[in-house]
Formats: structure tokens, C-alpha cells, sequence
């Protein structure tokens, strides 16, 4: 589905935050030379911190960790996080992107973090505790995004006994205080992770993981298949409204429906989402008479293998990303070890382009043996960089503006990663980088690039999710006007 009507709104200065339009950020954005790296100690009398890393390649501190922004409690869990303000502020004046917003899987806290005054180094400017979220009977926040308003809204997964619930939150952009429930109306998602909002179709999308008190412990494979306790749906909300209109369940093909991914494009009413255990990507679109819909585009097949604690492994997709232009989708395959590019020009049709294996549990030389695999003719090799061996496996992903950089940490969620990766666990995770061909698609990793974070001051760290400072492709939310915004020149 593709609409002309109507353009991308713009201000009038271009003195907000963020770029006027995705094209203008693919097109006309800077080059990274700091990237944000949250880091989960697994050592849970020590604290989790935000590494500022030099990507730089003219800089003498290339690939080093120039800074550690400490939180102030341990055992917090760090995980994904967001900014106050992004594109979708863009021609407001008054707003800066100035502050990170990070909330803990582990502690239920929210940590405000100030990069005004030095972004090599941000200091807490603010910390929101878990009895501000309690009190609306919410726990276990992920997803945080900024909204025009100055609010910032954050997804919940459960309640504060544990219990799946997916519900978001409200917190004051200005005083920083948890303001109120998002949702209204007496329908509730049956469980919370990712979200992705689009005003001018009235809509907003979430995905589901499951119930905070199984997935915390660690990954439970009995508790996977039973739909009571991992989601299986994604949930599509009024956004005028703030209710919930629509529920798709994906059935047993679509278990654990994680990131969710509208096309940067507003004009667009489709986007894709991520299927973890069950390794499939849907699209997600509006029809003709305004309801919405999914189709099954992309498949990993499961390999069969022995040495393994099933006899068949998924992928488990944990992460996916659309480049800016909307032209290329990625995601990580976590168990099988790789990276893959598709081109999704056309999005009902995704199209293999680009594939590389960063490690992962079914290398060459492993406890696990390949005994059926309908992709590949032989394992993968392990991979060195640096002289060190990979551990772990390709997880979370960001991709520079232009679209010609992949970004690649490996550490998943710390209960999780000591169940499958020990050795990372004790050795530390890695940040690499693969180079894009954005012309043809492929995929090259970078042999000269690496953070490894088991060189760390405090030991060996586990690093999740990476972000720049002007914004990028998985914060950034542009919007749509039906008149152009004029009175901010006045």
C-alpha cells in the first residue's frame, strides 16, 4: 500500500529535534563518531552502566569505551532505551533531545540521563523509582519513545506480581514524573514489549514476549509453548483514543512477537514484526475497509541437530531494523549465529540479499552437530576478530544513517545468555561492525572493528542495545500533517 496524498510534516525552521524527513536523515544525516552501548553486569552486586564508544575511524580512541555512565544501583538490568524528544518533535522549537530515557528489565526503575552538557559523558540527571509505576499496577518497563506532546510513553510487560500485561505508561517529559496510564477503555493487551505509533492512521502497534515471572528466570521451553504464558498477537490501539480496536494472533507460527517495525515512511500503513522462538517476520498492513491484517513473509527454517537440548533449533529472531530509505529489513538469527539483509522494496516479497555468521551455537568444531539443514551445506566456521574468538552470537542491531553501517552486539538478556552462551557470560560481549553494500545488498564484517567489552574495568560486561546521539532508525518516528505547521516562523 503506498499514498501520495499529503507530505511529511516539516515545521517551517528545522530547529526541533531530529531530521525534517526519514530521506533527509538517510540522505543529509552525519556520520557516527560516538555510539551510546547499554551494559548489563552479570555480576549483580555491580552496576549496570552506558558506555560511550568511539566509531570514529580518525580518532586515536577508535573502538575504545571513552566513557561509563554508572547507574546507581546494582542488579537494575539495563536493556533497551530511548530519547525525550526525537523527529517526531522535529519543527518545535522548544524541544531538544537532550536527555536518555532508560528503563531496567530487572529493577523496574527509569533512569533520566542529561548528554546536554558533555555527550561523551552523560551524567543522571534524574531517577524515576518503581513505586511511581507500581501505583498504576504496572511493572517491567521496555519500549520508550517520545511523543510530540513532550510526554514520554514507555511499554509495560506485566504487573508488579509478575502476571502478563501489556499496558504503558506516561511520564512528564518536564518534571519527569510517571503522569498516568496510556490506555483507556477496559480492554488490555494479555502482554507488552515493543511499540510503534503512526498518528495520521490513527494507529498504534505492540508485540508481545510474555509473562515477566517466566521469562525472567531464564528461558523455560515448556513455558514457551503454552500460550498462557508467551504471547503469540500483536495489539493495534486508537491512538486518538488510546484503546485497543484489534488483537491478530499469529497462532503457533508467530511465538514471542518482539520488535515491531512500521516502514519510517508515515505514509505508509504497513510495517513488519519479528517472531522470536518461532524464527518467522510478518508484515503488518491496513486494508481497504480500515481494519488491519498480517501475512507470513519471511521463514528460517529450524535445523535438526544432536548435542543440543532439542531436537531442532529455531533461529530465534531477536532483533529486526528497517533502513531509513525503507529498502532494506535486517535482523539477527541468536542460535544459529547470523545476520541477514533483505530487500523488502517490495514488502510482501522480501528478497535474501545479504547474510553473515558472527558466531553462534552451530559452528564448525562445536558441541552442537548439524544433522539436517535445508539453507546451508556445511557449519560455520568461528569467528575471530582481533585475535579474539567471538562468543555468543549476533543480537541486537543499529544501522548508521546512511544506512552503510551495522552495528552488532551479542548479549541477549543475562538469564538468557547464561543458559546458552556461558562463556560469553564470563569472557564478556562484543560490539562489531558489518559493512553494507547498499547498492546490490551484502553483507562484510568489519576484521579492523571491535569493542570487547570482556576488557572492562569492573569485568566482563554484557552489551545490548546501541544508539547515536542525533537519533536513528529505531528511535526516530516521523509524522504526517494535514497543514503545514507555519506558525513557529511567526
Amino acid at each position: 500500500m503506498s499514498v501520495e496524498k499529503n507530505t511529511l510534516r516539516t515545521g517551517c525552521c528545522g530547529s526541533g529535534p531530529g531530521y525534517r524527513s526519514p530521506q533527509d536523515a538517510f540522505k543529509n544525516g552525519p556520520r557516527e563518531e560516538i555510539v551510546y552501548v547499554l551494559c548489563v553486569q552479570p555480576d549483580k552486586t555491580k552496576h549496570d552502566y552506558l558506555a560511550i564508544v568511539d566509531v570514529d575511524p580518525t580518532s586515536p580512541s577508535y573502538c575504545q569505551v571513552i566513557h561509563r555512565t554508572k547507574m546507581l544501583y546494582p542488579g537494575d538490568e539495563v536493556h533497551h532505551f530511548g530519547w525525550n524528544s526525537c523527529s517526531s518533535c522535529y519543527g518545535n522549537v522548544t524541544k531538544q533531545r537532550d536527555k536518555l530515557v532508560i528503563p531496567c528489565l530487572g529493577s523496574d526503575r527509569i533512569y533520566i540521563l542529561d548528554v546536554a552538557a558533555n555527550p561523551r559523558a552523560p551524567t543522571v540527571h534524574k531517577v524515576i523509582e518503581p513505586e511511581e509505576m507500581h501505583a498504576l499496577g504496572v511493572a517491567t518497563p521496555h519500549t520508550t519513545h517520545c511523543l510530540p506532546s513532550g510526554d514520554i510513553m514507555i511499554s509495560t510487560m506485566g504487573t508488579v506480581s509478575g502476571e502478563g500485561n501489556g499496558d504503558f505508561i506516561l511520564v512528564d517529559g518536564s518534571t519527569w514524573k510517571v503522569k498516568s496510564l496510556w490506555t483507556e477503555g477496559d480492554k488490555v493487551a494479555q502482554f507488552g514489549y515493543d511499540f510503534w505509533y503512526q498518528p495520521y492512521w490513527d494507529i498504534m502497534v505492540s508485540s508481545e514476549w510474555g509473562a515477566p515471572k517466566s521469562f525472567k528466570p531464564g528461558y523455560k521451553h515448556s513455558d514457551v509453548l503454552d500460550p498462557t504464558l508467551t504471547g503469540r498477537s500483536i495489539n493495534l490501539y486508537s491512538w486518538k483514543e488510546r484503546k485497543l480496536l484489534q488483537t491478530i494472533s499469529f497462532g503457533d507460527e508467530g511465538i514471542a512477537p518482539l520488535e515491531t517495525r512500521f516502514l519510517h515512511n508515515p505514509l505508509e500503513a504497513q510495517g513488519f514484526v519479528g517472531c522470536a522462538v518461532t524464527s518467522n517476520i510478518f508484515r503488518f498492513y491496513r486494508t481497504d475497509d480500515g481494519t488491519w491484517a498480517v501475512e507470513k513473509v519471511i521463514v528460517i527454517p529450524p535445523k535438526k541437530v544432536k548435542g543440543w537440548a532439542l531436537p531442532e533449533m529455531q533461529g530465534m529472531v531477536t532483533d529486526i531494523l528497517l533502513s531509513l530509505d525503507d529498502r532494506f529489513l535486517y535482523l539477527s538469527n541468536w542460535l544459529h549465529g547470523d545476520v541477514r539483509q533483505y530487500d523488502v522494496s517490495n514488502p510482501s516479497k522480501p528478497v535474501l540479499v545479504g547474510q553473515v555468521f558472527l558466531g553462534g551455537s552451530i559452528l564448525k568444531g562445536g558441541p552442537v552437530e548439524v544433522i539436517e539443514d535445508h539453507e546451508l551445506t556445511e557449519q560455520p566456521a568461528p569467528v575471530t576478530i582481533k585475535g579474539k574468538k567471538i562468543l555468543g552470537s549476533p543480537q541486537m542491531l543499529q544501522l548508521s544513517l546512511d544506512g552503510k553501517r551495522l552495528y552488532v552486539t551479542t548479549s541477549l538478556f543475562s538469564p538468557w545468555d547464561t543458559q546458552m552462551y556461558p562463556e560469553m557470560v564470563k569472557k564478556g560481549s562484543v560490539l562489531m561492525k558489518v559493512d553494507v553494500d547498499t547498492e546490490k545488498g551484502g553483507l562484510t564484517l568489519d576484521t579492523d572493528f571491535l569493542v570487547d567489552f570482556g576488557a572492562e574495568p569492573d569485568g566482563p560486561v554484557l552489551a545490548h542495545e546501541t544508539r547515536y546521539p542525533g537519533g536513528d532508525c529505531t528511535s526516530d518516528i516521523w509524522l504526517v500533517d494535514e497543514e503545514p505547521k507555519v506558525e513557529l516562523c511567526k
